[in-house]
This record gives C-alpha cells, structure tokens and sequence, in this order.
C-alpha cells in the first residue's frame, strides 16, 4: 500500500479505509522488514538528538484492543531512552482537573532533540468525553454547569483549540504525527476473547471493555469527526490497517522513517574549526597517554 493513500486529507468515513491489507508477506517477513526499519529510526533519533533543535510528538490512537501497547513497544525497541519517552493518559487526576484540559499534554510535550509517544492524547477530550459528556462537567469550565450546555458549538471550539495547540508547538519545532489504529468491530471481538481465554491475558480485560463496545459506532463517529477537522498539512492524521498488528507496526515504522527523512537539515553537528584542527593532535595525546 502507498504510505501517502494512509494520510487523510479533508473529511472522512472511516469505512471507506481498510482494517487489513492482503496477507502477501508472512508474519516472519514482516519482522525482519520492522527490524530494519526500526534499526534506521533509532539511527535517525541519535542525530535528532545530536542536533537538538527539533522534537517529535507521536499520538497514538484507537479502539480497545487495537494494539497500541505493543506497536509503542515494537516500533521505538530501538530508539536511545535517553531520547524517547512514552505516556498513556489515563483519568485526570485532582491536580490535572485543576487546569485547562490541554495542561498535561504541555507538559508531557518532548524537549528540544527528543520524541514522546502518547498513548491516547488529548484526542481523548473530544472522544471518550464526547461518548460521555458528563465527563466535560468535573472540568469546571465557567459556564458549563448541566449537560444541556455542552453544545455542538463548545466541540467546534475544543477541535478549534486542539488545532491551535498542535500549530503553535509545530511552528517552533515540534514534528507531529498522528496515527489511527484502524481494526475491524469482529478483530475487536476476537482479541477480547483472546484476553479472557489466556489466563496469563486476563489482567487486560475489563467489563467496561464490553460496553464501550456496544458504543462502538458512536466511537466511530466522533473519531471520523474529529479526525477530519484536525488532519493538517503540518499535523497529519494516518489511518493505519490494524487487524495485522505486524503491517500495523511496520506502516507506522515506514511514515515515521519516509517523513523524517525529508527534513535534510537534520544532520549531525560538526566540532567548532579549531577543534577540529586538532583532532590530530587530540589522538597523539590519548595514544601517547
């Protein structure tokens, strides 16, 4: 599949994208394939790094069960930790609810030469609490004090602010690549059984996970919502076939590696002149030492 066929551009039914690809390489090969990816991903990062004026913001999302644990955890084996952070943004605690909804994400944002995954991401703001507005109401936000206040025009300003969020820390540096985990209602179902079959997987499971599938096409609306009003040139949305977790992994592997590569002035720095002047002279002493 052409990388640039994953990329949404304008609004979008999530029907019209596949949860698989056709099964023309075996899981073996799709590895060794990843494997290879991934050694040059981390060779990249050590020279995003090294360079230290960019950063890489990763937002991963996707329906319960979609793989984003082990596609964080495949996909950056590589990468240096002292250049890779990975958050999963779970329930806002006391403090967080005390501040604007995008607070933690700021601060969770990567520094100058360094990528943070988030597992889930601010995206959760108008998704699991667009499924179940009461959630907008621990916020505090002056002026919404009932459900009936939370109106379409209050998620056309929140899509609004997660736009000027993500535009203003890509204008001063912050590359953003955002990626669906794209899998099929029955994939879904398969892998929660899975879970529950496996005594060793059924810490994963819980009972919520059965009926936030009963709202699986609420989901699947608000997403295509959401993804639409938020797929931008500088902040892309990827939908990316995941009843393969293997094709899941190396397709975001292949767009991370395809679109760093076409920023050339990432390059490793070099020593000041007069260093490296002496460079010669540096290696007599060592030897000589």
């Amino acid at each position: 599949m052409e990388l640039e066929n994953l990329k949404v551009n304008g609004k979008i039914k999530l029907s019209s994208y596949p949860t698989a690809l056709s099964q023309n390489s075996s899981k073996k090969a799709l590895k060794k394939q990843l494997k290879k990816e991934r050694r040059e991903l981390g060779e990249m990062q050590n020279t995003l790094y090294a360079h230290g004026k960019y950063s890489v913001l990763i937002c991963i999302q996707g329906m319960d069960t979609s793989g984003k644990d082990s596609l964080i955890r495949e996909v950056f084996k590589d990468f240096n930790v002292r250049g890779v952070i990975s958050y999963s943004f779970k329930k806002p605690s006391e403090r967080e609810l005390q501040h604007d909804f995008l607070w933690r994400h700021y601060r969770a944002l990567p520094a100058r030469g360094k990528y943070a995954v988030f597992n889930r991401s601010h995206y959760e703001n108008v998704l699991i609490s667009r499924v179940k507005p009461e959630i907008v109401l621990n916020e505090k936000i002056p002026h919404i004090n009932s459900l009936e206040d939370i109106t379409p025009a209050f998620w056309e300003q929140r899509l609004e602010q997660i736009n000027n969020f993500e535009q203003t820390i890509h204008q001063n540096g912050c590359i953003i690549f955002k990626f669906f985990l794209h899998i099929s209602k029955d994939e879904q179902k398969h892998r929660i059984l899975r879970r529950l079959n496996k005594p060793n997987k059924n810490w994963k499971f819980s009972p919520e996970d059965l009926k936030d599938r009963e709202l699986w096409d609420e989901y699947t609306h608000y997403y295509e919502e959401a993804i639409s009003a938020t797929s931008k040139p500088h902040a892309p949305w990827y939908i990316i076939p995941s009843d393969s977790k293997h094709h899941a992994r190396l397709l975001v592997a292949k767009i991370i590696k395809e679109r760093m590569q076409t920023y050339t002035d990432i390059q490793n720095p070099s020593l000041p002149d007069e260093l490296q002047d002496q460079i010669s002279y540096y290696k007599k002493q060592l030897k000589d030492s």
